[in-house]
């Protein structure tokens, strides 16, 4: 996996801030593959509760982690009980890597 033990810190603490501890996130895409180089953070976050929105969610989580640390490209996927599962939420948790 192509991202440091402190991106994965920054990214689990940041998502937790905004969505609360009771979350699962999956990185997946590009960064899962130790042999590729650059390419954006694809994530998947999921929570067992409904949000009252996920899109602004999905823009507070990546604002939060870019101020750590910097300009990233991240893709982020943020998924509540009310959310159609989606063959990209089940490639998301096949091959990516869950982080917490």
């Amino acid at each position: 996996m192509r991202l440091t033990t402190q991106m994965v810190k920054v990214i689990v603490d940041k998502a937790k801030s905004i969505v609360g501890d009771d979350v699962a996130i999956w990185v997946f895409g590009s960064r899962v593959n130790d042999e590729l180089r650059g390419g954006d953070i694809d994530l998947l976050i999921e929570v067992n509760r409904k949000l009252e929105n996920r899109v602004a969610a999905a823009c507070q989580i990546g604002a939060k982690i870019q101020m750590v640390l910097g300009e990233q490209r991240l893709d982020i996927l943020v998924k509540d009980i009310d959310t159609a599962n989606l063959p990209i939420h089940d490639v998301a948790k096949k091959q990516g890597i869950r982080l917490c």
